[in-house]
């Protein structure tokens, strides 16, 4: 007994180190308003920004995706932490806007190194037969982290002084912390190997993850393609369309659809694993229909539902997903194979994002943000017809 729940003590505060360090990578969004008055930049700009960070995710992920496996977990925990406290003095020090792709630059990298690293070691935390609850507490810090960066600076922006420091000093302090606690938990992999043992690593997967990875993969770009562009584009768009400047108003709708996801991953247990995925796709579905009607006739209210019922089907997606690519992965392997599946889900972020910052010149926000939803339409439709397919002849 004493046991377990020292194992899920750990388990936990891997996972509030975990939702520290993700909290840091989305602190900025409610902010790109102040700083497009600051620094008089474009919103294909802020897409830019915005898109630098993903694929700073993607490299690290490609290049040392599997390093916790052979170095440990903690090293490169301690890594990424570092990453996102120099990030952090970055947004400190801007006077330009080069100083904020360093910042994003660096968050991306902080993310990268957290994201497969910690994912494994929040599971591997956990005490035995606590697999499915460790991975909601590791999804759940994800996206929970997530949330509370927009959240956080949003209402710091609004009602205190010092809109574009007073966020990221807050965050130093909790990344100190994060450390500490860090160096207090034990390492979870055991036969460690010199850091030059780890050589960059293409997407490649074992045998036996094969099968689940290509729906499952689907499904977590359409989710995070539409994460993406509701923390770049959002704000703008209620600035713009709706006459609605509160910092906190617009952090709140971005945290909104990331604590929805968090919800989303909790009704997992209910609903079961298989289930939840081509469920999550009819969810995502549902909320790309109402950003697709919010774009359309200017509508708060329907914002609000697409970041409620988009953020749930993303949740139940997602951990669908990474169970069961996690729980096909042979455990040598199994944070390589989690980075791959990020590689996928932070592409959905980056690709589109840009997509729809090219297009906003043209076409103006609503009619990129519209043709971004029938692209992500099609593929989560195609992706849902295929995991119906597979759910039906299990059942029989």
């Amino acid at each position: 007994m004493d046991g377990g729940r020292t194992g899920w003590r750990a388990c936990v505060l891997g996972g509030a180190v975990f939702a520290v360090c993700m909290a840091g990578t989305t602190l900025p969004t409610p902010l790109y308003p102040l700083y497009q008055d600051k620094f008089g930049f474009s919103e294909l700009t802020v897409t830019v920004v915005y898109a630098l960070y993903a694929f700073a995710v993607i490299a690290v992920l490609l290049l040392v995706g599997n390093a916790s496996d052979a170095v440990g977990r903690r090293p490169v925990l301690l890594c990424g932490l570092a990453c996102a406290a120099v990030s952090a003095v970055c947004f400190l020090c801007a006077t330009g806007i080069g100083w904020l792709y360093a910042g994003r630059l660096l968050s991306g990298l902080s993310a990268g190194l957290f994201t497969g690293a910690a994912t494994a070691y929040v599971m591997e935390l956990a005490p035995p037969g606590g697999a499915s609850r460790a991975t909601f507490v590791a999804t759940a810090a994800n996206m929970g982290g997530l949330g509370c960066g927009p959240l956080v600076s949003g209402l710091l922006a609004q009602y205190a002084p010092w809109p574009l420091h007073l966020p990221f000093v807050t965050h130093l302090a909790l990344v100190g912390a994060s450390a500490a606690v860090l160096l207090w938990l034990a390492e979870t992999v055991r036969e460690r190997q010199p850091l030059r043992t780890v050589r960059p690593q293409r997407p490649a997967l074992p045998p036996q993850v094969r099968a689940v990875f290509g729906p499952a993969a689907t499904a977590s770009f359409v989710g995070f393609a539409l994460f993406g562009v509701f923390t770049s584009v959002s704000p703008a768009f209620l600035v713009e369309s709706l006459d609605v400047s509160d910092h906190a108003v617009s952090g709140l709708i971005v945290a909104l659809a990331f604590f929805s996801s968090t919800a989303g991953q909790l009704a997992v247990g209910r609903v079961g694993v298989r289930r939840s995925l081509p469920l999550g796709c009819a969810g995502l579905l549902a909320g790309l229909a109402l950003l697709a009607g919010a774009l359309w006739w200017d509508q708060m209210a329907l914002l609000i539902a697409s970041a409620l019922v988009g953020g749930i089907g993303q949740g139940l997606a997602f951990r669908g997903a990474l169970t069961d690519v996690a729980e096909a992965s042979p455990a040598d392997r199994r944070a390589a194979v989690i980075s791959t599946l990020f590689v996928v889900a932070y592409t959905g972020i980056s690709v589109p994002v840009i997509g729809v910052g090219l297009l906003t010149g043209p076409l103006g926000l609503e009619g990129a943000g519209l043709v971004f939803i029938a692209c992500m339409a099609v593929l989560v439709v195609v992706a849902g017809v295929y995991l119906v397919r597979r759910l039906v002849p299990a059942r029989v």
